[in-house]
């Protein structure tokens, strides 16, 4: 098994899933509220500057890059 690493360092169309949330109480009740939590798995859709947009199903997030990188991923095989 890798190592997990930021979202923001993912590649494009790599399938991950979210292992940890390192932003604090504000980021963590934020991205539950989105429905993206410990264990939820997602598809890095673009890269737009430092940010990212990811999907979980049919649905499409964009996430700041200082958002991404408290967001540990691993890759799904």
């Amino acid at each position: 098994m890798l190592a997990p690493l930021p979202l923001a360092m993912a590649d494009e169309g790599v399938r991950v899933r979210i292992v940890a949330l390192r932003g604090g109480a504000g980021l963590d009740q934020r991205m539950t509220e989105m429905g993206l939590n410990v264990g939820s798995e997602l598809v890095v859709r673009e890269r737009q500057g430092g940010g990212l947009v990811v999907s979980r199903g049919e649905t499409r997030f964009a996430l700041g890059g200082g958002m991404a990188h408290k967001i540990m991923v691993e890759k799904v095989e």
